[in-house]
C-alpha cells in the first residue's frame, strides 16, 4: 500500500517533469502527506494537463457520506478496473500525482514499534503515481465535520486514489506491496485511458534508507521525516541503497 509520501517539488520541477499549463502556484513542501489531506495532482485538459488540489481518500460519487474516502486511499491496479469503488474513475477519471518519495513500515519484533522507511529515486528525481479521480457531490441534510465542515449541500469535493501493485526488489524486504510509478512516455496514456502496464518500477532505479518515527505522526511535516534515521536522536538504522 501507500499511506504516506512526499511532495517536496517547486512549481518549476513540476512544471519541466509534469510540462504543466497554467499560472505558476506557490507550492510549500511536504514531507509527510497523509490521508485526507489535499495533495497535488495532474489531470489531462482541454489543452494540456493542469495541476488541481485533491483530497486524498477517493469517495465514489454513489457514496452516502464521505467517510468511506479514509478506506480508500489506494486502489490495487490488478483489479480497480472492476471495482465498484473504482471502476467508473479507471474508465474516464485518471490522473498523475506528483512525488519524491513514498514511506512504508517494516514489521518489528514484539513490542517495538515499526521501522518506518523512505523510498527515493537514486538521482533524487521526482516521478508520479498513477492515480484515479472522483467528484462526490454533498448531500442534502448531511451534517460533516472536521475539514469538510464548511461544505455545504450541493457542493462538489473532488478527491483521489493512488494504485498499488507488487513490490519491487527494493521495497520487498519492508512491505509487499508498493505505489504505481508511471514512467514519463506513459504519462499521456495514463490520462487518455489508455491501456498501460501497472507494473512494478525498476528496483536499480531506487533507493531505501530508514526514517525517524516522526513520520509516524501527520503532525510533523519537515525535513527531519526524510532524514536517515538517527540524525536526531530516534529510530534506528543506517541508509541503505
Amino acid at each position: 500500500m501507500c499511506g504516506r509520501f512526499t511532495q517536496r517539488l517547486s512549481w518549476r520541477e513540476l512544471h519541466e517533469l509534469m510540462s504543466l499549463l497554467g499560472p505558476a502556484q506557490n507550492l510549500r513542501p511536504r514531507y509527510n502527506v497523509a490521508p485526507a489531506q489535499a495533495i497535488a495532482a495532474v489531470r489531462a485538459g482541454a489543452e494540456g494537463r493542469t495541476l488541481s488540489m485533491l483530497r486524498w481518500g477517493l469517495i465514489p460519487a454513489w457514496a452516502k457520506e464521505p467517510s468511506i474516502g479514509y478506506r480508500l486511499i489506494n486502489a490495487r491496479a490488478e483489479t480497480a478496473h472492476e471495482k465498484p469503488s473504482f471502476r467508473a474513475a479507471f474508465r474516464a477519471r485518471r490522473c498523475l500525482i506528483p512525488a519524491d518519495g513514498f514511506y512504508e513500515w517494516a514489521k518489528a519484533a514484539k513490542g517495538r514499534a515499526k521501522q518506518p522507511w523512505l523510498f527515493q529515486m537514486k538521482d533524487g528525481s521526482g516521478f508520479a503515481f498513477a492515480g484515479l479521480w472522483e467528484s462526490w457531490t454533498v448531500r442534502a441534510g448531511l451534517t460533516l465535520t472536521g475539514s469538510l465542515a464548511e461544505l455545504e449541500p450541493g457542493d462538489a469535493l473532488e478527491t483521489c486514489t493512488i494504485l498499488t501493485t507488487q513490490a519491487n526488489e527494493t521495497v520487498a524486504p519492508v512491505h509487499p506491496r508498493m505505489p504505481v510509478i508511471l514512467p514519463p512516455p506513459a504519462y499521456d496514456q495514463w490520462l487518455g485511458s489508455a491501456e498501460v502496464p501497472l507494473a512494478p518500477y525498476p528496483t536499480e532505479a531506487m533507493t531505501a534508507h530508514p526514517v525517524s518515527t516522526l513520520v509516524n505522526k501527520p503532525a510533523n511535516d519537515d525535513e527531519r521525516c526524510v532524514e536517515p534515521a538517527g540524525c536526531d536522536g530516534s529510530g534506528s538504522g543506517a541508509a541503505s541503497t
